[in-house]
């Protein structure tokens, strides 16, 4: 049985990431963005890309905001 090999980078606050030497992905916690061949390729896009920065969670209509 062989271990899952993990290459995981970050970049304008992307993931930059590679599961068994497979293909470089550009992802947010949520979306895949982009699927490449090298990890060049997929570094080029994520600096090319505007800055990320995680929403933080507004609550729900029903919920009460504490202040």
């Amino acid at each position: 049985m062989s271990v899952p090999m993990l290459n995981k980078m970050h970049m304008n606050g992307y993931d930059v990431l590679s599961v068994n030497n497979g293909p470089w992905r550009v992802c947010t916690k949520g979306d895949r963005l982009g699927s490449f061949g090298s990890r060049e390729e997929a570094l080029a896009f994520a600096a090319s890309l505007p800055g990320y920065k995680a929403r933080a969670k507004r609550p729900s209509a029903g919920q009460k905001v504490d202040q």
